[in-house]
């Protein structure tokens, strides 16, 4: 990793810092360092801040990020686009939200994303962007930038997303799939911060997970490692979204459990679900846990069917690339302690000790903003010239 990067990155997480704390963190010669903090005062991207505290002798000088950098942090779900504007330390300046079909396109989607920045530059939150990191619902080629056979993003099949929004905004842009921005985010400000192996399962609509090894985001060959929503569970089971059969996805996950609350009302199994299919025409994940609440069994029994899934599938995974934490996230991690109960109990059974021992399996701590913080944070690395 370059020195750039190195100081900017700690500049970053730590806040300002003096030229000998620097030298002493990254242990580089001191006159090395220098001539790197010359050249990035020179570019813009850092400034003198003042003296720091005296550690005898002559005081060294703070070194801070410019505070005029600004990265776009962008959050496709779904039904929804999050954005996040961010300084140079991922401190968020303003943010945005609002309800969006992803199957409406790429055209009409990424142009509202450019329509919502352009409104906050307008605002006056930044003059220019220095990055943008964007999260996509589906398989993406990080190399290229570009969405792959998203099975439930229509049309956007090798959109060039990224060079798309470069155009649009006069700076370099990253494209990543968005489980792996959420485990990112929750990696470097959530609940799995200084956690080395990590394994973030994202349930939502649909199911995924970002793995993440000695720090490193595990992308694999082309970038689709970690959709574990289309391991087939039944040979027999229901069609998939990716037109194969009995996938996890298929199972659970928002789409699965809205239809299977459907079902159970129609049926008259769930008199609770029942009365709400009759008020409001349309199930959701949401009815399902606030009937589970209210000691609805039929609501218990699906949200437990679908956690014990989830955990056959991470048991296997526990075994093969055994994670010190396992982080769940997503909107149907909402479904609360019955889903994650049911899936610890599955993976402490079902894996070896020696890879459970000392596993937690946790509940993500930032919620629905790891994906804006990790699309932050991989913007800061393109910028900061460093992996991502």
């Amino acid at each position: 990793m370059s020195v750039q990067y190195r100081v900017l990155s700690m500049l970053r997480d730590n806040g300002p810092l003096s030229r000998a704390q620097l030298s002493d963190r990254l242990e580089v010669p001191r006159p090395r360092l220098l001539a790197e903090l010359d050249r990035m005062v020179a570019t813009g991207l850092v400034l003198e801040a003042g003296p720091a505290a005296s550690r005898g002798g002559r005081r060294s000088t703070l070194v801070q990020l410019a505070p005029g950098l600004r990265f776009a942090a962008v959050d496709l779900g779904a039904s929804s686009i999050d954005i996040e504007i961010t300084d140079g330390g991922l401190e968020p300046v303003a943010a945005c939200s609002e309800s969006a079909d992803i199957r409406s396109g790429p055209v009409a989607v990424l142009g509202r994303v450019s329509e919502l920045l352009h409104k906050l530059r307008a605002q006056g939150h930044f003059t220019r962007l220095d990055a943008i990191g964007i999260g996509l619902p589906g398989p993406v080629s990080f190399r290229n930038g570009v969405p792959v056979s998203p099975p439930i993003m229509v049309g956007w099949n090798r959109y060039p997303v990224r060079d798309t929004l470069a155009r649009e905004h006069g700076c370099p842009v990253v494209v990543d799939n968005d489980v792996n921005v959420m485990a990112l985010g929750e990696a470097h400000s959530g609940v799995a911060r200084a956690v080395d192996h990590l394994l973030f399962v994202k349930i939502g609509s649909g199911i995924g997970s970002g793995m993440q090894h000695h720090g490193r985001i595990y992308r694999g060959a082309e970038g689709c490692a970690g959709d574990i929503g289309h391991i087939q569970v039944e040979a027999d089971g229901p069609v998939c979204s990716c037109g194969n059969t009995g996938c996890l996805e298929a199972y659970f996950g928002g789409v699965a459990l809205a239809r299977d609350a459907t079902e159970a009302a129609r049926s008259g199994r769930s008199p609770a679900l029942a009365e709400r299919f009759a008020a409001q025409g349309t199930l959701t994940a949401v009815d399902v846990a606030e009937c589970a609440s209210g000691g609805d069994n039929v609501c218990v029994n699906l949200i437990r069917d679908g956690g014990h899934r989830v955990g056959q599938v991470l048991a296997t995974l526990v075994s093969f690339m055994n994670p010190s934490m396992i982080v769940i996230g997503g909107g149907l991690s909402g479904l609360g302690y019955v889903l994650l109960a049911e899936i610890r109990s599955v993976v402490y059974k079902r894996s070896l000790p020696l890879a459970t021992g000392n596993l937690p399996i946790v509940m993500s701590e930032l919620g629905p903003r790891a994906g804006v913080v990790g699309a932050a944070l991989l913007a800061s690395e393109l910028a900061y010239g460093g992996p991502s």
